[in-house]
C-alpha cells in the first residue's frame, strides 16, 4: 500500500530513534498495522491517523513512554485520535 510522503518521513524519523535493536521489529510490526489500519478506513494511503493508532496497538507497554515521547518528538499529535484512551494503558 502506498502511504502518504509526510507520514513515511515522520514515521522514518521515528524509527530511526528507536535503540537499534528494536528497530527492524518495531518497523515491519508498525508498518503493517499501519497498512491495515488504512485499508479498514478503506483509505487509499497510509496516513498520520493509521500510524499513530499503529503505535498505541502494537508497541509493548514496557515501551509506552519512549513512544510518546518518540511521537510528541516528531510532531504526531496522538491525542486528536483519541490516544492515550485511558491512562497509561495502551487502548
Amino acid at each position: 500500500m502506498e502511504w502518504e510522503p509526510r507520514t513515511r518521513e515522520k514515521f522514518k524519523q521515528i524509527i530511526s530513534k528507536m535503540p537499534v535493536f528494536h528497530r527492524r521489529i518495531a518497523e515491519e510490526a508498525v508498518s503493517l498495522k499501519a497498512e491495515e489500519n488504512a485499508a479498514a478506513r478503506k483509505a487509499p494511503l497510509v496516513q498520520e491517523e493509521d500510524i499513530v493508532c499503529a503505535f498505541f496497538s502494537d508497541v509493548p507497554l514496557p515501551f509506552y513512554s519512549m513512544m510518546i515521547r518518540l511521537l510528541e518528538q516528531n510532531g504526531l499529535d496522538y491525542a486528536k485520535y483519541g490516544f492515550p484512551k485511558t491512562g497509561n494503558s495502551k487502548t
